[in-house]
This record gives structure tokens, C-alpha cells and sequence, in this order.
């Protein structure tokens, strides 16, 4: 088994994860039989690039994605990055109470920093 097939594996599942699917739900969305999928997951098959591209559809990312190294950063930031692109789904007055809540949690936040300096000193 090549590396890289380990590390698209390794993304494929990540992605599945992160985005809270079955294995059966990739499979609808992508017409990737099952058995195959299971496979390509656990790097024990060589997906074709117009598999890769399916999935990718399905997982709503770019070809790319299934070739970047594992990074803990990735990982954590994966979840965040869906919910900014789904903010531009919003209406305009969505956006705007969303945006006025994140400008009164980061407020809160700063006043909380710098009281805590004023305790430290």
C-alpha cells in the first residue's frame, strides 16, 4: 500500500467524519458502490479520479483536500470553515444578528483578557 493511498484514506474517513456521514450516505450521494467505498477508506484500493471526483462533490471540497497532509490544524479548523460558508446562505438580516452576536462575544472576550492583566499585575 502506497503512501498515498494511505493518506487519501486517511482524508476520505476524516471528511466522512467531520462532516457527521455514514459510509451508506456517501455512498448515495456519490453512486460510489459500498463495498468499493469501505475499500477506498481503508486503503485497500486505489481510488480512480472520477471516484475522487464524486466524493468530492459529496464532501463538498476540492480534489486537493484528499491529498493534504494530516495536520492537527486542519482538523480543528474544518468544522469552523463550514459554518462560514454557510453564512453565505443567510439573509441579509441573518447576517447582520450573526454578526452583531460575534461582535459581542469578542468584546466579552477582550474585557475578560484585560481584566485578568489588571489581576496579573
Amino acid at each position: 500500500m502506497s503512501k498515498t493511498i494511505v493518506l487519501i484514506a486517511k482524508n476520505i474517513k476524516r471528511l466522512r467524519e467531520v462532516k457527521k456521514l455514514s459510509q451508506k450516505e456517501i455512498c448515495a450521494g456519490s453512486g460510489v458502490p459500498q463495498g468499493q467505498y469501505s475499500r477506498i477508506e481503508n486503503g485497500k484500493v486505489e481510488p480512480s479520479v472520477s471516484t475522487l471526483e464524486k466524493l468530492a462533490k459529496v464532501f463538498e471540497v476540492s480534489i486537493a483536500e484528499f491529498f493534504k497532509s494530516s495536520d492537527v490544524n486542519d482538523l480543528l479548523n474544518l468544522p469552523l470553515l463550514e459554518k462560514i460558508k454557510m453564512i453565505d446562505k443567510l439573509g441579509k438580516e441573518e447576517k447582520q444578528a450573526l454578526f452583531k452576536m460575534i461582535d459581542i462575544a469578542i468584546v466579552n472576550k477582550r474585557m475578560k483578557d484585560n481584566l485578568q492583566n489588571l489581576i496579573d499585575q
